[in-house]
């Protein structure tokens, strides 16, 4: 009997002892808050140079950590960028291809699945766009596809809401709520906080309407690109403010004016879900702009009428941007009022890159810097030198593997990033010598050609595979990308060189579609 108490007592020790490291361990792991925005283009963020707006607490979040300046991304359009930041893994090995088509198959390997197995709690909020219900969060709620600025509609595990608000707001509620009410504080977490702004249509906060009512926003200087000397497929794109950008895009017209010229009924479901007190706060805003914008059209030249497009919409999307930086300051605060800050790294990306008028055109999909490019800035107290910035060739293809490296996971072999977590703590060595790119979504919305493309710290090489034409852009000396350098004399070695890493790339991803025309 001696021998079984003996037995009993060291086994009871043994367990309280594993029970305690595991505690100390999971306290040691840190909390990850990823803040995730839906096509904010970098060039609208103070930290990364902006010269139309300012974004006070994303420049706080960046002094306090790394500031990534060449970020991008795999492929430039919203659900496949996610799937490809929730597996590490390119689209065509997700199967997450195109915005249009299959649901993301939520059965697969996950970053979420792999923290939650490894302690963390996980949640996420906000916008999914992958068709398929969310899997491996302990608590979730998103927006049926993509969702409406005012008055929000959710699905959740228990159910569809709607919660009254302007949608950038009540995402950050979701998080604060949850962060204070409602996770296991015995556990890290690991959070998504994703917004919709500032994706098209562009419809700022009651609060925002009038803020740069006062100024003339800067024009890029490609504004009007006339596409010589570049693909064809750059000049038979629907994607112009001159030719595209439609009544509602401009908020000429709404849901609610039935008998307007271009009232097309499956646009329901912005304006017309306003409250009355919202729907007087935006025509007080509109209402005498467009008045004065209609009445004086007609006597405006073609070029004045693309500058006042621009002043629109970028108005508009700078306004969606402001909500967007001020709900970040809030969550900054939420921490640092909660004490959670010392042990959070807070990471925020937005899902690609964005035209503001470059080269004429508004939304993403190309290879081109500005919706190659991604904003990435992460803080992580302790570890990634405050104010510090990286130039590494980076992708959101490492997202997955970095989230797990900074919770101490190991990163599954099948993943096809590079965890960042060295750079974050300051690694000098060569991280990456060149990136991969492939666009499928064609025919489809604003018709950019499938093309696949390999960039290196200087040159960037773009193959669109149904025309048979190559691009090649110097970017020290055209970082505008207005000059094709395939046919130049003198670049044929580079050329060469280009496309033997091309299919390097290739090969190593596993692209099959690649590989058959290289």
């Amino acid at each position: 009997m001696y021998r079984i108490i003996l037995l009993l007592t060291i086994l009871s020790t043994v367990l309280i002892s594993c029970s305690t490291d595991t505690k100390k361990q999971a306290s040691e792991q840190p909390n990850i808050l990823f803040i995730f925005t839906d096509d904010h283009a970098r060039q609208s963020i103070g930290a990364y140079g902006s010269i139309i707006n300012e974004t006070p607490n994303l420049d706080r979040l960046a002094e306090g950590g790394m500031i990534f300046r060449n970020a991008a991304v795999t492929n430039s359009i919203c659900g496949p960028s996610r799937a490809v930041i929730l597996t590490g893994k390119h689209s065509h090995i997700n199967g997450f291809m195109r915005n249009e088509g299959k649901d993301f198959d939520g059965a697969q390997q996950t970053f979420p699945k792999l923290l939650q197995q490894a302690g963390y709690e996980t949640a996420l909020f906000g916008k999914w766009h992958l068709g398929s219900e969310p899997t491996g969060f302990n608590d979730w709620k998103v927006v049926p596809g993509q969702g409406n600025y005012y008055n929000p509609n959710f699905i959740t595990p228990d159910g569809n809401e709607q919660i009254e608000g302007y949608i950038t707001d009540v995402v950050t509620d979701l998080t604060i709520d949850w962060l204070k009410n409602k996770r296991d504080t015995d556990k890290p977490f690991m959070m998504m906080t994703q917004h919709k702004a500032p994706h098209r249509r562009w419809l700022p906060a009651g609060r925002h309407l009038t803020m740069y009512d006062d100024i003339t926003i800067p024009e890029p200087p490609t504004l009007f690109d006339d596409y010589s000397n570049r693909n064809r497929g750059a000049a038979e794109q629907e994607m112009e403010i001159a030719r595209h950008m439609d009544p509602y895009d401009l908020k000429l017209i709404d849901d609610l004016d039935t008998t307007a010229e271009y009232y097309n009924p499956w646009k329901m479901g912005a304006w017309d879900r306003m409250t009355e007190e919202q729907r007087k706060v935006w025509d007080e805003a509109y209402d005498l702009k467009n008045e004065k914008f209609l009445k004086e059209q007609k006597q405006m030249s073609e070029k004045e009428i693309i500058q006042w497009k621009y002043q629109r919409y970028i108005k508009d999307y700078l306004r969606c941007i402001a909500s967007v930086d001020e709900n970040i300051g809030r969550l900054l605060d939420y921490l640092d009022e909660s004490g959670l800050a010392e042990n959070t790294i807070v990471i925020y990306s937005s899902d690609q890159g964005f035209y503001l008028g470059e080269h004429g055109w508004f939304d993403k999909r190309w290879m081109y810097e500005e919706s190659l490019s991604a904003p990435l800035i992460i803080k992580w107290p302790g570890v990634t030198a405050p104010g510090s910035e990286n130039a590494d060739l980076v992708q959101n293809l490492d997202y997955a593997e970095t989230f797990l490296d900074m919770a101490g996971v190991d990163i599954p072999g099948d993943m096809q990033g590079k965890s960042l977590v060295p750079l974050l703590k300051g690694d000098k060595g060569e991280f990456r010598d060149a990136i991969f790119y492939h666009y499928y979504e064609y025919p489809s919305w604003h018709m950019v050609t499938r093309h696949f493309g390999v960039k290196n710290e200087r040159f960037k090489l773009i193959y669109y595979y149904l025309n048979d034409e190559w691009e090649l852009f110097d970017l020290k000396q055209d970082a505008q990308e207005m000059y094709n350098l395939y046919n130049a004399p003198g670049y044929e070695p580079i050329v060469s060189d280009m496309k033997v890493k091309l299919k390097e790339l290739a090969v190593h991803y596993q692209d099959s579609i690649a590989i058959s025309y290289l």
